[in-house]
């Protein structure tokens, strides 16, 4: 089963940028979609962005402003941030899967996740 670790979380101001990794080991990272979710203090850990081989979905929450990738080279996953919001704040997980989904049930493999903080 597939290892994660996020790095790259933070503190930030609001409208600012932050650039979160998760670096894979122990399985073929090309063979699995990938998924980043958060999970606010006090709020269910929700679905943000993921990617497959050929697809991403994002939530609507941070359509148009973040954007994940993926380097299979590198078995490592992205999510760039952009326009920051106080409203973004919380830790952000990646996750491993076999198929792409903006539900959390198929992800199989989870990091510890990555604390992202964004101040007004």
């Amino acid at each position: 089963q597939v290892q994660l670790v996020e790095t790259g979380g933070g503190l930030v101001q609001a409208g600012g940028s932050l650039r979160l990794s998760c670096a894979a080991s122990g399985g073929i990272f090309s063979s699995y979609a990938m998924g980043w979710f958060r999970q606010a203090p006090g709020k269910e850990r929700e679905f943000v962005a993921a990617i497959s081989w050929s697809s991403t979905y994002y939530s609507d929450s941070v359509k148009g402003r973040f954007t994940i990738s993926r380097d299979n080279s590198k078995n490592t996953v992205y999510l760039q941030m952009s326009s920051l919001k106080p409203e973004d704040t919380a830790v952000y997980y990646c996750a491993a899967s076999r198929m792409l989904s903006r539900d959390e049930r198929p992800y199989l493999s989870w990091g510890r996740g990555t604390q992202v903080t964004v101040s007004s």
